[in-house]
C-alpha cells in the first residue's frame, strides 16, 4: 500500500506530463509565476474540511436549520478564503538566477537561488528539486541554498524545481514548477596520487630562490598576468610609467608544460584526472604553466583566473567515445 508522500509524488509526476502544464521544457532567466502556471488542489486536511461542510450543509438543509446554514458558508467562505491566499502566496514571485561555485566531480555544490519575491509575503514557501533535495531559505540574504550531489564532471542541469506552499490554513497546496535553462560548472576530479608534475625538482630537492639581476631597464620586462607583486619594480615602473618587473637570470624555474599528447598512454578520463591534478599543484607551487589540449593552449599564466580557465577546459572536454 503506497503512502500518502509516496501517493501524492506519483499525482504530482502525472500532471507534470500533461501537455499544458509550464516548466516541462528549459526556460531562460528570469522567469515570473503568473496565475497562468500555479496549480491548486485540496490536501488531505481540506478534504476532510470540504466532507465536514458538506455534511453541516445537508443537515441544516434537511432540518430548516438558518444558523446551521449561516456556520455552513461562514466556513465554507474561510476555506474559500485559504485557498485563495495560497494561490497569492506564489503569484507574482520571480526567479531572477541562481550561482555556485565551481566544485571537483563527487562534491556537493552549494546553489545560491535568488528571487524577487515583490510586495507580498512569502512565508511557509518550500523550494526542492523534483525527486531530490528541497532547499534552505535564508532570509538574512534574501535566497535559497540548495545542496546539489554531483557524479561527473561538465556542465551540471539543475533540473525542474517544484515551489509550493500550503498556507495560511493548509487546506490547499498550492504548487509550481521551475526549469532553468541556466546550468552550473563541475570541475574534473583530480587524480590521487600519481607522479609529480613535469620537470618538477625530486623529492627533498629544495628549489632554488632566483636571484636579482639587478634594476636596470635591460634587466626588466613588461608586466604579464600571473607575475607575483613581489617581482614588480615599483621605482623602474614610476620612471617608464608603466608596470615592469624584475627578470631573474639565475636559479628561476620553467614554465610547466602540461600537454595532452604527453599522456597518450593513458585512458581519456585518466588523462583529464592527471591534468587536473597538475594544474592544482602548479598553482600551489606558485609556478607559471601551460596547458595544452587538442585545439587550445591555455597560458603560460597562473593565478585563481588562469585555474579558473584551465579546470573548465578540462570539464568541457567531450565525453570519451
Amino acid at each position: 500500500m503506497p503512502s500518502p508522500d509516496g501517493q501524492a509524488r506519483g499525482l504530482d509526476r502525472w500532471l507534470a506530463r500533461l501537455p499544458f502544464v509550464r516548466g516541462r521544457q528549459p526556460e531562460a532567466l528570469p522567469l515570473t509565476l503568473d496565475r497562468r502556471r500555479i496549480y491548486v488542489l485540496p490536501t488531505r486536511l481540506g478534504l476532510l474540511a470540504g466532507g465536514l461542510l458538506l455534511a453541516m450543509l445537508l443537515g441544516a438543509l434537511n432540518y430548516n436549520n438558518n444558523p446551521g446554514l449561516m456556520l455552513a458558508f461562514l466556513l465554507a467562505a474561510v476555506v474559500h478564503n485559504g485557498v485563495v491566499q495560497a494561490h497569492l502566496r506564489l503569484s507574482g514571485l520571480r526567479l531572477v538566477g541562481f550561482s555556485a561555485a565551481p566544485v571537483t566531480a563527487g562534491e556537493t555544490l552549494d546553489v545560491r537561488i535568488r528571487f524577487a519575491p515583490g510586495s507580498r509575503t512569502r512565508e511557509g514557501v518550500r523550494l526542492e528539486i523534483v525527486g531530490g533535495p528541497a532547499a534552505r531559505r535564508d532570509d538574512a540574504a534574501g535566497e535559497w541554498r540548495l545542496s546539489v550531489p554531483t557524479r561527473r564532471r561538465g556542465l551540471h542541469d539543475l533540473g525542474r524545481l517544484r515551489i509550493s506552499t500550503t498556507r495560511p490554513l493548509g487546506l490547499a497546496q498550492a504548487w509550481s514548477w521551475w526549469w532553468p535553462a541556466q546550468r552550473l560548472l563541475v570541475y574534473p576530479a583530480p587524480e590521487r596520487g600519481g607522479p609529480p608534475l613535469p620537470g618538477a625538482e625530486g623529492p627533498g630537492q629544495p628549489r632554488p630562490y632566483p636571484g636579482r639581476s639587478g634594476e636596470d631597464t635591460h634587466h626588466l620586462r613588461d608586466y604579464r598576468t600571473g607575475d607575483a607583486p613581489r617581482q614588480i619594480a615599483w621605482r623602474a615602473s614610476a620612471r617608464l610609467d608603466r608596470l615592469v618587473v624584475r627578470e631573474y637570470e639565475t636559479g628561476a624555474s620553467r614554465d610547466v608544460r602540461l600537454a595532452w599528447e604527453a599522456l597518450r598512454h593513458l585512458p581519456y578520463e585518466a588523462r583529464i584526472a592527471r591534468l587536473a591534478r597538475w594544474v592544482d599543484e602548479a598553482e600551489r607551487e606558485g609556478r607559471r604553466y601551460r596547458l595544452e589540449l587538442p585545439g587550445e593552449v591555455l597560458g603560460p599564466a597562473r593565478g585563481a583566473e588562469h585555474r579558473h580557465a584551465c579546470l573548465r577546459a578540462l570539464a568541457l572536454l567531450p565525453e570519451a567515445v
